[in-house]
């Protein structure tokens, strides 16, 4: 199994503009990210209020890292990210902080 985690440190009062971004959409089905083959599922985990800061923690699981690199470089995942661009969406908001993320693959 092969996980990503991303980590967001935003202003305190924040942690939902990220949440925001993944949380699933009552009635609006799998996300594509959900359909695609090899993922295993996600969460989303947040750290309220620390010295005025929230962090928000996104766990994704995939079966393996050719899954997960799969889905990187897929049209959708690619699309997804140019469209928020056109948008004219910031690389990063105003609230954010930091924002880490690291991949790890799973031993045990």
């Amino acid at each position: 199994m092969f996980v990503q985690m991303r980590r967001w440190t935003v202003t305190e009062g924040n942690s939902d503009k990220v949440v925001e971004r993944f949380k699933k959409k009552l009635g609006q089905g799998p996300s594509l990210v959900e359909q695609r083959e090899g993922f295993l599922g996600r969460e989303l985990l947040v750290k309220k209020v620390r010295r005025g800061e929230e962090e928000v923690v996104m766990i994704i699981r995939w079966e393996s890292e050719e899954a997960w690199k799969a889905w990187e470089k897929s049209p959708e995942h690619i699309a997804g990210h140019k469209a928020k661009l056109k948008e004219g969406k910031p690389e990063k908001p105003e609230y954010m902080i930091n924002m880490e993320h690291a991949n790890y693959i799973v031993v045990e």
